[in-house]
């Protein structure tokens, strides 16, 4: 079972994303509302991949990012963008990173995760 970390200052995003790629049983989804807190929360859980929102209060998706790649444990965790920034349905990809545009359905969300998770197995 994949392990999932959804770093969102919106609750509902998070827990929406939680209930729905939990329900496909192929995650285990842990949730973070509070990016100063989202290092601690990905050495605590140890996620495959972290779901990132970029525009967050504090610590942002980008500082985030930066500081989980500073760090030796999680370097290698994979990162998803979420963003209000991009419209629905629009997709990028910055740097090694995927960025998805908010609101996202768990179908979408399921085929973003298996194709960052894939690049990791395929390289």
């Amino acid at each position: 079972m994949k392990r999932i970390l959804v770093v969102d200052d919106d609750p509902a995003i998070s827990r929406l994303a939680k209930l729905g790629l939990e329900s496909s049983g192929d995650y285990k989804v842990f949730t973070e509302n509070i990016g100063s807190r989202a290092l601690a929360s990905a050495r605590q859980c140890r996620p495959d991949l972290i779901l990132l929102d970029i525009m967050m209060p504090g610590m942002d998706g980008s500082e985030v990012a930066a500081a989980l790649h500073e760090d030796p444990e999680l370097r290698y965790i994979k990162i998803v963008f979420l963003t209000a920034l991009l419209s629905k349905g629009e997709q990028t990809i910055s740097g090694k990173h995927s960025v998805i545009g908010k609101p996202v359905t768990t179908h979408e969300l399921v085929a973003i995760i298996e194709q960052a998770l894939g690049e990791e197995s395929s390289g």
